[in-house]
């Protein structure tokens, strides 16, 4: 009886040694000066999976031979990296990011000029009329636009075709969907994405442009407004979320 666990617990060994998880380590740096950068965001673009570097630039993430990882910061170019046998082979790598050149347009602000008479100034000062609609029995609602007669009825109209965008581009790579579902899990790129607007890891992670991303919100029926100025994370969410209302209402 011996003999025979023997090999057993051989066998389970070398199973249980195939399923350990892949870690791959390395710094961000700066290719201009070779200064750590800190808080530059990793993304692995196959399993969906995010990591941030320490002050001294370090970093690990789980990933995969042939697996890309995805380096962003603020500032500099965002690049990617693929993994291979060298690098798990020989350990840690110096990963170098490139610093852009930003030239900042001038900037005009108008102030507004208050002349203490509340009917006057109400009347001057700038409201965001986007509303949102609820619908009871669906995760989110939806947003009208703007504060117009028909804005109801758009936002009703949109239940009967909400989400035929995200069908038409996804169905192309029909795992980006699930990677829909994978980044809002991770709260590493929940935390990326809330401070980014570029939709630059949107579009890397999802494998589409910002055509698409855009063609999806409005076939949402969201405004022009949170189209241009939603932060990443909430671009997400929004996408996510058509993309629940339209299983529920298919069912």
């Amino acid at each position: 009886m011996k003999k025979f666990l023997a090999p057993l617990f051989l066998l389970f060994s070398f199973v249980a040694l195939g399923q350990e998880t892949t870690v791959v380590s390395g710094k961000v740096l700066n290719a201009a000066n070779d200064v750590p950068i800190e808080n530059a965001h990793i993304v692995n673009l196959n399993q969906v999976i995010g990591a941030v570097s320490a002050e001294d630039g370090h970093f690990k993430i789980q990933a995969e031979v042939n697996d890309t990882l995805y380096f962003s910061y603020l500032g500099f170019k965002s690049i990617r990296v693929r993994v291979t046998n060298d690098w798990l082979k020989y350990g840690e790598v110096k990963v170098k990011m490139t610093e852009l050149g930003i030239a900042l347009e001038e900037v005009v602000v108008n102030p507004i000029q208050l002349t203490g008479y509340l009917e006057i100034d109400a009347k001057n000062i700038p409201i965001y009329e986007n509303y949102r609609y609820s619908i009871s029995g669906l995760n989110q609602g939806y947003e009208g636009g703007e504060y117009s007669p028909n804005a109801i009825s758009r936002a009703l109209g949109a239940i009967f075709n909400p989400a035929d965008a995200l069908y038409n581009i996804f169905g192309r790579q029909p795992k980006q969907m699930k990677k829909l579902r994978e980044m809002k899990q991770d709260d590493k790129i929940r935390n990326l994405l809330q401070s980014k607007f570029d939709r630059q890891t949107l579009m890397a992670v999802l494998g589409i442009n910002r055509m698409d991303i855009d063609e999806v919100l409005r076939r949402c029926n969201y405004s022009t407004d949170f189209i241009n100025n939603a932060n990443d994370l909430q671009i997400l969410d929004a996408m996510s979320g058509c993309y629940e209302e339209y299983k529920v209402l298919n069912r």
